[in-house]
Order: structure tokens, then C-alpha cells, then sequence
């Protein structure tokens, strides 16, 4: 088995990271452009319903992968999922005790936070679009980042970096000014006026829903940090303190005693990359799929949102579209979150709004919208996540225990 540091140079900054994080922004667009194409084009207005089947995709990541490192590997899947399960074992049990049974208990408990935090944001944020313009969701939304950051600094204890705080801060405000800066521009959708009307029932509601929804984004990415991402992943080993063996307290006889009779701790179990997070987001699939359907005849009977199935081949396929495009999006993320670590993954997933600017410029030909104040924000953006980016790989090449980091916080 690779060692910690060993491993940290394959995963941290490489060729499948970045390769992820750009499928990823990819998924994201398609994800937005096919589930924008159709509840307009398609006129299939049921978002909740394709919340429901997009999170439920989430289940296919873990089988997927499997099969892939099949081929690809002389690994079967039931030796990785052997693999997978000692990892979280050894992962959620305590440090020095290390339980024959499988801890059930925290796993549940574990599952259903990842599947709330993964739910709640995005409930809100439907909600929300109902009620407030959707350039106030959309900037509201996008401080998520900010969050993240600030949550990051308290929960780990992290020293104030100026650097990573006034990137942060300007990447969030580049995404309000491209946010803000088309918003002038008369919209030439009709769908757009038909909808004008709608979004403005309760703006203040939808603005105070959408940021609670970004509060609790930014405290799911950190929560899932502190809790659900393994120990060797490798943000975690950039930060570590430095190693125990230049210094070594010379133990009491008592001391020596209790060692003997405890376990000897067993060496930290390293999935291969990527394996760990994608078969919590299966989980987190599986989970949607078995419970988040029941409010769907609920609202239905009470007559809040009348259900209909997609009744075209363009539909269906659309949303088969949303939900592999989806997959590829939250994967990587749940990935790059483990990796990466929140603050950079959460600004650089503001990169989707460029993204975005370009592609409807391009597809949806949005040319004449372009003012000088969404391209400013474009590459404010853009600036904000090369610095973190040259900030993280910075820190990859200094010795432990020089990064900012204190004492880490164990789970």
C-alpha cells in the first residue's frame, strides 16, 4: 500500500483532478441547458419531479465505477467493495477501537446527513425561483463560497489568510456583477415575460430562502469535509501537522503497560481515487430514490403542483440528458470536495457561471447581452480561482506543518 505522502502526489493537483474538475463544469452547463431547454422549449414544467430522478441517477456512480476498474484494473468488484466497506468501517469507527461489526448506527446517521445536505439546498432553491427574480436567487446563491470560507476558518481553525479571503470575497462579488450586470438588458424569451411576473410574488421570502438554501450549501461542504471525507484524502495531508517522529516523549512505565494492551492501530485503508466519494453519492441516489418520492402524490392530491409524465420521446430524452449530466456534476464535485477541500472546490464551482455566459452566447444567442460589467465579473472569477488554484499547489510543496492549519479536528 502506498504511503500518505505517496498517495498525496498522485491525487492532489493532477491530471484526473483537473481532467474532473473540467468534465464537471461541462456537466454542470449541459445539466443547466437541457433542464432550462426542457421546461421551455419542451413546455415539461415538473422540477421537482426532475429533482426526484436526477438525484436518484446518483446511484448508477458506485456500479459504474466498479465496472470501470473491472476493465481497466485486475481488481474484481467485490474485492473493492470489501475495500470500500473496511475504509468506512475504519473511518467511522473510534481511533483505537476497531469494532468486528460493521458500525451501522453512525452510518445511518451518516447517510441521512449526506442526503438532507445533498436535498435541502436545492429545495430551496426551487422554492425560491417561484417567489424573487432570479438574478437575486442566482447572486444570493453564489455566496455560498463566502460561507464556505468563513465556515471553513471556524469549524478547522484556520488562520485569516489575506490571500484566500480576498479571493474569496472577490469571486463572489465577480459572480454578483455578472449576475447584475445582464439583468438590464430586456429579455427577448417569451417565456422570460411570462415568468416575470411570477418570480416577483414574495421577492423578500425568496431572496431570505435562497440565502438560507446557500448557508446551508456552504455548511454541507464543510460538514461533509469534517465528517464524511476520509482522513488520507489528500487536502487533509496537506494540511497535517508535522510528523510525530521528531520528537518522541520517552513513555512511563504505566504508559508502556496500556500500550501493550492496546490494539495495535491498523494502516490507514486508501480506496482508489475517486471510489470513496462516488459510493457515497450512490448511496445518497439510493436514498432519494426510496424516500424523496413521496411528496410527489402529495402535492399532487393537495393541488400545489400537478404531476404529469413526460409524454414525448424529446422529453424523455431530455431528461435522461439532466440526470447523466447531473450525475457527472455532483460526482465530481463530491469528489473535488475530498480533494480539493470546500473553499477552492466552492469557488471553483463558481466558474459555471462563466461558463454559463459563454454558453449562452454561444448556443443561446445571447450576444447582445453582453455588457462590460458581466465580462469584469467573468474575470474576476476566473482571477479569484487561478489564485486559490496557485495558492493550493503552493501549499502541495511545503513541508508539514507550514500550512495554516492548527491542530486538525478529528471527527
Amino acid at each position: 500500500m502506498a504511503s500518505r505522502r505517496e498517495g498525496l502526489q498522485i491525487h492532489v493537483g493532477g491530471k484526473a483532478a483537473v481532467a474532473l474538475f473540467a468534465l464537471s463544469l461541462v456537466g454542470f452547463v449541459t445539466e443547466s441547458q437541457l433542464t432550462q431547454y426542457v421546461q421551455t422549449n419542451l413546455e415539461y414544467r415538473q422540477p421537482y419531479f426532475i429533482f426526484y430522478i436526477v438525484h436518484s441517477s446518483f446511484a448508477i456512480m458506485l456500479p459504474l465505477h466498479l465496472a470501470f476498474l473491472a476493465m481497466t484494473t485486475r481488481q474484481y468488484p467485490r474485492e473493492l467493495w470489501i475495500l470500500l466497506i473496511s475504509a468506512l468501517r475504519q473511518h467511522l469507527s473510534p481511533a483505537r477501537i476497531r469494532p468486528a461489526e460493521f458500525p451501522r448506527r453512525r452510518f445511518a446517521w451518516l447517510l441521512t446527513f449526506l442526503t438532507i445536505g445533498a436535498t435541502m439546498p436545492g429545495l430551496l432553491w426551487f422554492i425560491a425561483v417561484s417567489l424573487a427574480p432570479v438574478t437575486d436567487i442566482t447572486a444570493l446563491w453564489n455566496t455560498n463560497a463566502f460561507f464556505a470560507y468563513l465556515l471553513s476558518v471556524r469549524i478547522f481553525k484556520l488562520k485569516w489568510e489575506p490571500v484566500r479571503l480576498a479571493a474569496v470575497i472577490l469571486a463572489t462579488v465577480g459572480a454578483t456583477v455578472v449576475v447584475y450586470g445582464g439583468s438590464g438588458s430586456s429579455p427577448d424569451a417569451p417565456e422570460a415575460a411570462s415568468h416575470a411576473g411570477a418570480n416577483n410574488r414574495a421577492p423578500l421570502a425568496g431572496d431570505l430562502l435562497s440565502l438560507l438554501a446557500s448557508i446551508l450549501y456552504g455548511v454541507y461542504q464543510v460538514l461533509y469535509k469534517l465528517y464524511a471525507a476520509l482522513p488520507t484524502d489528500p487536502e487533509e495531508l496537506l494540511d497535517a501537522e508535522p510528523p510525530v517522529d521528531a520528537y518522541t516523549r520517552i513513555p512511563s512505565d504505566d504508559e508502556l503497560e496500556e500500550d501493550v494492551v492496546a490494539a495495535v492501530p491498523e494502516p490507514s485503508i486508501v480506496p482508489p481515487f475517486g471510489l470513496y466519494p462516488n459510493m457515497l453519492t450512490s448511496f445518497i441516489g439510493l436514498c432519494t430514490f426510496l424516500v424523496l418520492w413521496i411528496p410527489i402524490p402529495i402535492l399532487h392530491i393537495l393541488g400545489i403542483s400537478h404531476f404529469a409524465l413526460p409524454t414525448s420521446m424529446g422529453q424523455i430524452l431530455s431528461i435522461v440528458g439532466i440526470s447523466l449530466t447531473g450525475v457527472m456534476f455532483n460526482a465530481g464535485f463530491m469528489i473535488l470536495l475530498g480533494i480539493w477541500g470546500p473553499i477552492v472546490t466552492s469557488v471553483g464551482s463558481l466558474l459555471t457561471i462563466v461558463m454559463m455566459f459563454v454558453s449562452d452566447i454561444i448556443f443561446g444567442g445571447a450576444a447582445g447581452t453582453v455588457t462590460v460589467w458581466s465580462l469584469l465579473g467573468s474575470g474576476a472569477i476566473v482571477i479569484a480561482f487561478g489564485v486559490l488554484a496557485y495558492d493550493m499547489v503552493k501549499r502541495k510543496h511545503l513541508p508539514p506543518g507550514l500550512h495554516a492549519r492548527q491542530p486538525s479536528v478529528a471527527p
